[in-house]
């Protein structure tokens, strides 16, 4: 019984950074998308991969150190700034990308995979070391 009398304490905080998580991922993909060149959601619904993979790192790269905020953090306030920190993270691992894979808007809108798990994956690696130095 004791167990459930700290559940029913503990939900109240679990909603409110669950909720503010939902949030603030919604602001991300929101943002994204509109700092991107391409319609990510228009090419996914066509079926172009290279855009899914491109879009599913950014996703996952700004899931990471959101994640590990919210499992570090002292207050909400402390989760929202973090998590802004870790959007502008994804944000600027976006351009470098597009630094290091010239034409990345063409390939990627051409349906290049290759492009778009390369771009996958720097997201990703920036998400993970993000999340690794949130954790303080």
């Amino acid at each position: 019984m004791e167990e459930f009398a700290y559940l029913l304490r503990a939900f109240p905080h679990f909603l409110g950074y669950f909720c503010l998580a939902t949030v603030l991922f919604g602001v991300f993909l929101l943002v994204y998308q509109w700092v991107t060149p391409y319609a990510e959601m228009e090419l996914i619904r066509s079926g172009n991969l290279a855009a899914a993979l491109n879009f599913g790192g950014a996703i996952l790269g700004f899931c990471l150190p959101l994640a590990s905020t919210i499992a570090h953090s002292v207050s909400i306030p402390d989760v929202a700034m973090w998590a802004l920190i870790a959007l502008i993270v994804q944000i600027g691992a976006h351009f470098l990308s597009r630094v290091i894979i010239k034409d990345m808007t063409r390939l990627i809108e051409s349906g290049t995979v290759s492009v778009g798990a390369t771009a996958c994956c720097l997201s990703l690696g920036f998400g993970i070391l993000n999340a690794a130095c949130l954790t303080y």
